[in-house]
């Protein structure tokens, strides 16, 4: 594990040079790049969200695209389409800006709900089927969509199968007073992300991701995540509780989370913390709860303070 947190330090902290006053969020975000998961940043536009994939694709030499959403984009125009080439009598896939490591999917909710199932395929099987073939995309594959969570005009929200692709939603939210100020000093000549330097390869990433399953989760833990799930299922005001994907995508990202932290075991703190940025957007509200201005949040918080959090310790060596 000693290369293994260098590594995460470096990335780290290459990806804080840009994005400012957020180590928790970048160490999150680190941690679902580990686990092979999606990203859904939602938050106000100007706060970085783009910055940070773009980040975590320079620092580890992965290749980038961006797509910019917009009602008129059609699935081709990120998938790729066939041309016919006059040269050689026959048409020729032209690859689009899906074929690439780290994606980001700005303003995803502007595209039609067409255009945002064209990256379902490949979101969840890491390939794309064109024409009757299929090509597989160079792995690691992880798309970070971005969406702004004030503005609702001419969007169309990510229906609830869309949603359940992404391991995570996150939110950056707005740096400190100070931290501003050094961003304002640090972006007076050019811009931080100028600067950043290529820390780790796609090659390395892959086996720190195969490094991550071997991440140990005690009895106790386990149980304690299946209860929290269970209770989602159970709840009076949800239509929808977390789902098997649910479950998985909360096992790997506490694996991923205590390797980023420098742990070889998972806490109940770990599942604990990640269970909102996890589960709160695969949830659905009920439609009296919705009337009477419940939110999902609130559920969730509800049911992590009525789960008993298992004592002891949850080391491989104190396995049971």
């Amino acid at each position: 594990m000693g290369e293994f947190r260098t590594t995460v330090k470096a990335l780290a902290a290459s990806v804080e040079a840009v994005v400012l006053d957020k180590p928790q969020t970048v160490r999150i975000t680190i941690a679902a790049v580990l686990a092979g998961g999606h990203v859904l940043l939602e938050d106000v536009p100007g706060v970085a969200k783009t910055m940070l994939a773009r980040a975590l694709a320079l620092s580890s030499g992965c290749a980038y695209n961006r797509i910019q959403c917009t009602p008129d984009l059609l699935p081709s125009d990120i998938t790729g389409v066939s041309v016919f080439d006059p040269k050689i009598q026959e048409f020729k896939f032209r690859p689009g800006p899906v074929f690439s490591q780290i994606l980001v999917a700005d303003e995803v909710n502007r595209a039609t709900p067409r255009t945002q199932a064209a990256l379902l395929e490949a979101m969840a099987e890491g390939q794309v089927s064109i024409d009757g073939y299929t090509y597989k995309l160079e792995q690691p594959f992880i798309v970070f969509a971005t969406q702004n969570p004030v503005e609702h005009e001419g969007t169309f929200p990510l229906p609830e199968a869309q949603l359940d692709r992404f391991m995570m939603r996150l939110s950056i939210g707005y740096p400190s007073m100070m931290a501003e100020a050094t961003l304002l000093e640090r972006t007076r000549l050019k811009h931080p992300i100028d600067n950043v330097a290529q820390i780790t390869t796609p090659q390395t990433l892959l086996k720190m991701q195969k490094t991550v399953r071997e991440i140990f989760v005690h009895e106790k833990v386990r149980e304690y995540m299946l209860r929290l799930i269970g209770r989602t299922r159970d709840s009076v005001h949800l239509t929808l509780g977390a789902s098997p994907r649910a479950s998985m995508m909360l096992f790997r990202a506490a694996q991923a989370y205590a390797a980023v932290v420098g742990r070889s075991y998972v806490l109940p703190d770990d599942i604990k913390m990640l269970a909102r940025p996890v589960l709160e957007h695969r949830l659905a509200l009920n439609p009296e709860s919705r009337l009477r201005r419940v939110t999902t949040e609130a559920v969730l918080n509800d049911i992590l303070k009525e789960t008993p959090v298992p004592t002891g310790t949850y080391s491989e060596r104190d396995k049971a």
